[in-house]
């Protein structure tokens, strides 16, 4: 499966980065001018776009929108990120493309959509997780809401959501022969996100006030708790049987307690909980809780986390280039993932990308002579 990804910063690369793990050929269009990310970085720590194949075109001259036409038409999909238009404006929107490859899946990526009053407004992660209900969920009672990193909006709502729809178009494309357009709004993703909290919210079971329901942290039972050491454990002891077993281990007697789901007292199981998790450090609630089902778990930091014994067990990090990064996921029984190099620079690996997809080798030195790619490393000998 060939990929074009019209380089930018984040949910795009992601989503690029996704389906080069799973074994696609990604390659990466990069600006001539170069600098993609909007800070300086050393390329091989710009994991999210590992294991691509990388070219800078100057998308200003005529013949750097033909070098990318051509790169279309042997495309299984192409990926853009940018302001509804701009593909337009550049003279490669859908209509130009899908009249190239007509079984192209033409996936576009934006924060708002294609169409709508916000459509041309910029924004992030934080916008459109705040239009979808999500962020306002976030956060302690009466202090504000918290942002969950650019977990949600970003990756989860744009990035997964739009590898999805590549799949299924791309399915649907090798059956009928015809492409589409897939519109992938990070607020539709976050919206959809929504889903379960919006029916809990319908059926009377979810207030709008943050950190006092089941999941969001307010219940004593689905929370955080401080260690004699400064760290923190968490704990997701919902079910019934799960929550006995913490309580045991904890020490604490349930008929001690108020019932576990009498909201109107969460505070006084909470402080009763907290009181005994603060007598011992993390590292000693870990070794008691380890490989039990109170579901108790040390919260890490990304430091800790590649340590961790599971983390090594389950071979979730991997090296490449000197810089450690996630493992492909998910895993394939037959056909597993892998990371097959870091991150290249276009500055250096344009001519080979180029030669890679089939531009012949005369073009590519023209192009390079009129410097709408970068010079490089001359590989025709």
């Amino acid at each position: 499966m060939r990929v074009v990804e019209m380089s930018n910063i984040g949910p795009g690369p992601f989503c690029g980065m996704l389906l080069a793990d799973m074994g696609a050929q990604v390659l990466r269009v990069a600006r001539l001018s170069t600098t993609d990310l909007g800070f300086d970085i050393e390329p091989r720590f710009d994991l999210l776009n590992r294991g691509k194949q990388a070219v800078a075109i100057d998308l200003k001259s005529a013949d750097g929108i033909e070098t990318v036409k051509r790169l279309i038409a042997s495309a299984d999909i192409l990926i853009e990120g940018f302001r509804p238009g701009v593909m337009e404006r550049l003279g490669l929107g859908p209509d130009v493309c899908l009249g190239i490859s007509p079984a192209l899946v033409f996936g576009r990526l934006t924060g708002w959509g294609q169409s709508g009053a916000y459509a041309q407004m910029a924004g992030h992660d934080i916008n459109y997780i705040a239009l979808s209900g999500a962020l306002a969920a976030i956060g302690d009672p009466g202090g504000a809401p918290v942002p969950p990193l650019n977990l949600v909006g970003d990756f989860a709502a744009g990035s997964l959501y739009l590898a999805m729809g590549l799949l299924a178009a791309l399915h649907a494309s090798r059956a009928s022969g015809k492409g589409q357009v897939i519109d992938g709004a990070m607020l539709d993703g976050a919206v959809s996100l929504m889903t379960m909290h919006l029916g809990y919210r319908q059926a009377g079971i979810w207030s709008n006030t943050r950190g006092s329901n089941s999941v969001d942290g307010g219940s004593p039972f689905y929370t955080t708790y401080p260690t004699s050491d400064g760290k923190f454990m968490a704990v997701g002891a919902v079910e019934a049987r799960f929550y006995r077993i913490m309580l045991d281990i904890l020490g604490l007697a349930d008929a001690d307690l108020p019932r576990q789901n009498d909201q109107s007292r969460w505070g006084e199981l909470r402080a009763a909980i907290a009181g005994v998790f603060a007598t011992k450090t993390r590292a000693e609630w870990t070794a008691l809780f380890d490989g039990t089902d109170a579901c108790v778990s040390p919260i890490l930091d990304m430091d800790e986390m590649k340590d961790h014994p599971v983390v090594r067990e389950r071979a979730l990090l991997v090296e490449t280039d000197g810089v450690v990064g996630p493992a492909p996921a998910p895993r394939f029984a037959q056909t597993p993932g892998a990371v097959r190099h870091g991150t290249l620079d276009p500055a250096v690996s344009s001519r080979e990308a180029l030669k890679a997809w089939g531009i012949p080798e005369a073009t590519i030195a023209t192009l390079a002579e009129a410097g709408i790619i970068p010079a490089g490393p001359d590989t025709s000998g």
